[in-house]
């Protein structure tokens, strides 16, 4: 049986846990990097020969799952994961802790058949809520069946499982393939087991993929599997150095944008939306951080996540411009013949834009730089005396020292340049995210009140200055329609792109007005 003791001592994508001395139900130390592969590369793993590494014998098993909850996801919601899997003649019975994605603990436990003992929850975060309740309502949500073959590899030193899942989950009749590689470190050096990551990556076109079984199971479930995935919420507490808040930050938007990749490859413009805000949270992240992160690989780091950025920009600013600025004023412009052209034309645009951000998605650049993005992200230490400071204390004189300075830099806000606006703007933008990444580093009632405050004027001004910026950009984008126009609907589409930007000039009128007072109330909003 488990006991309280289990301490945590890493907070990021790798679990490193100091584990029980009880046999019976042990917490797991895990190590580990997975990727999902083409199927027409699986085979190539029997011919993969990585420099300085051997392969020792391979073993083969099935591997059956049942993963359990109530009808209303009470585990679910509480961050657990229930899982019998039966493997031989053994039933064994997973209790995980889930936050944000990624795996808090896991503890094990032999059972006697392929129903749930939450008798041997004991010990472990179910405890808590394990009733006869809740041993009355749980059932089975979905199953997974794999067909694993295991590769034990020695590299350098280091001892190195790798295993391959073939399979299915199912549910209610309807199924997900898997086709996934695991490496996990048993002993040994990390960098040993990222070399070996790079090395499948670069000879089998392996993604990284951040997203679990139980996850997947979840979203079959619920239908929303092939849909875009959203922020989810971060979870910090004041024991936390401010490189272990980091690293928990810098997880969660990289499970953010690359959990986007598949919708971004079906043209889904919300899934382009959804990866260009997490690439934007992981860089506002780093930003915010600088003072605190190490390594050699910052700036590369950034440039390889402003070249994804980029890419996925176009898509998403043409989608905007034509939901938001041209369909809603198209039906009040004459003659219709300029504004179906127009409509024609950004609808084309968009299409390119779209293929334009699914090659970039699928290209080796992009697998790699995933690989490298989660060795960087775990590479941070807190080697130095500010990345050792209490990610509390660290977030309150953050916030406080960007905000002095937005009220600052304010107060000539109506003198400004379009581009320093702009740059004004995206500081506003990454002290809104900021408090996203903090939020629960303040749980007491005067402190929530002092972030909606705050919240509030700030994305007033980001408003604010977004329309600003967003006119002179859409203005670029209609002039060049109407340039580029063929003769015989030039004019035409001329006089509707002067409407649509016409109709967007009159509501830009009173937001200057909006912004600056917005800034004069950050007077009142300093934490403490």
């Amino acid at each position: 049986m488990a006991t309280p003791s289990h301490e945590r001592i890493q907070n990021s994508q790798f679990c490193v846990i100091r584990p029980s001395t009880d046999e019976k139900n042990q917490m797991g130390v895990e190590t580990e990097v997975k990727f999902r592969v083409p199927r027409r590369n699986i085979a190539a793993l029997a011919h993969l020969k990585i420099p300085g590494s051997r392969m020792a014998e391979r073993s083969e098993s099935d591997l059956t799952s049942t993963y359990f909850d109530t009808r209303k996801r009470k585990l679910k919601r509480h961050g657990l994961v229930l899982r019998v899997r039966q493997t031989g003649g053994k039933y064994i019975q997973t209790i995980k802790k889930v936050s944000a994605g990624l795996d808090r603990g896991e503890w094990e436990t032999e059972i006697k058949d392929g129903s749930p003992d939450l008798g041997e929850a004991d010990g472990t975060p179910l405890e808590e809520i394990a009733s006869k309740k809740l041993r009355r309502k749980l059932r089975p949500v979905f199953k997974t069946s794999v067909r694993r073959i295991t590769l034990p590899i020695r590299s350098k030193g280091s001892e190195i499982e790798l295993a391959v899942d073939r399979g299915e989950i199912t549910v209610r009749g309807r199924s997900s393939r898997i086709e996934e590689i695991e490496l996990e470190l048993k002993r040994g050096r990390p960098r040993d087991l990222f070399q070996l990551a790079r090395a499948v990556e670069r000879k089998l076109d392996a993604e990284l993929y951040l997203r679990g079984k139980a996850e997947r199971g979840y979203d079959l479930v619920d239908s929303t599997d092939q849909g875009p995935v959203f922020a989810g919420p971060i979870e910090l507490n004041e024991q936390m150095s401010a490189i272990e808040g980091f690293k928990a930050i810098a997880h969660a938007a990289l499970r953010h944008f690359s959990g986007n990749i598949d919708a971004v490859r079906n043209f889904d413009p919300e899934g382009v939306h959804q990866m260009r805000v997490g690439l934007r949270r992981l860089r506002a992240a780093i930003s915010l951080f600088s003072k605190v992160l190490t390594g050699t690989k910052t700036g590369q780091i950034k440039a390889e996540l402003k070249w994804l950025t980029n890419q996925l920009a176009p898509a998403r600013e043409i989608d905007v411009f034509l939901h938001e600025k041209v369909e809603p004023v198209a039906p009040k412009i004459n003659p219709r013949r300029g504004a179906k052209a127009i409509e024609r034309e950004f609808a084309d645009r968009r299409h390119q834009a779209l293929e334009r951000a699914t090659s970039a998605v699928n290209s080796g650049r992009c697998r790699a730089m995933l690989v490298e993005l989660l060795e960087w992200i775990e590479a941070q230490d807190d080697g130095g005396d500010e990345a050792k400071l209490e990610i509390s204390k660290f977030a309150t004189d953050l916030l406080n020292r960007r905000v002095k300075k937005v009220r600052k830099d304010g107060r000539i806000l109506q003198d400004m340049s379009p581009m320093d606006r702009h740059k004004l703007r995206i500081r506003v933008k990454k002290i809104r995210y900021a408090m996203e990444f903090f939020e629960s580093l303040f749980p007491g009632k005067r402190e929530r009140k002092q972030l909606v405050r705050l919240s509030r004027h700030l994305k007033k001004i980001q408003g604010a200055l977004g329309s600003l910026n967003d006119f002179i950009a859409d203005s670029k984008m209609a002039a060049d329609a109407a340039l580029h126009a063929p003769p015989q609907n030039r004019r035409a589409r001329a006089f509707a792109s002067g409407f649509i930007v016409g109709h967007e000039a009159e509501q830009t009128k009173p937001l200057m007005k909006a912004a600056s007072k917005e800034v004069r109330a950050l007077r009142a909003c300093a934490l403490g």
